[in-house]
C-alpha cells in the first residue's frame, strides 16, 4: 500500500512537472502542489481516456501516463483561466 502511494506521488510529480513546462503559471506551486496537480490530472486524464476509448482505468498502463500529462495540462490551463488573483 505504501509503495502504491509513493508511486502515485511520483507519477503525479512527473506529470505535473511536464504540464508546468507546457502551461506557464505565475503561481509557485512547489513540489507538493505540482504532485497534487499531477494526481488530479492523472485521474482526470485517465478517466477521460477510459471513457473515450471504452477501456478500464489502470495506472499501470502506458497510455495512462500520457493521459495523466494531458489531464494535468487541462487542469492547469483551467486553473489559470479561472484564477482571479492579481498578477505580479
Amino acid at each position: 500500500m505504501l509503495l502504491n502511494l509513493l508511486g502515485l506521488l511520483l507519477l503525479g510529480l512527473i506529470a505535473g512537472g511536464i504540464a508546468r513546462m507546457f502551461v506557464r503559471s505565475p503561481q509557485r506551486l512547489g513540489c507538493l502542489g505540482t504532485a497534487l496537480l499531477g494526481i488530479v490530472g492523472s485521474y482526470a486524464g485517465g478517466s477521460l481516456g477510459s471513457i473515450l476509448f471504452h477501456d478500464t482505468f489502470d495506472l499501470r498502463k502506458a497510455g495512462t501516463f500520457v493521459g495523466a500529462v494531458a489531464g494535468s495540462i487541462v487542469v492547469l490551463a483551467l486553473w489559470r483561466l479561472l484564477d482571479r488573483s492579481p498578477r505580479r
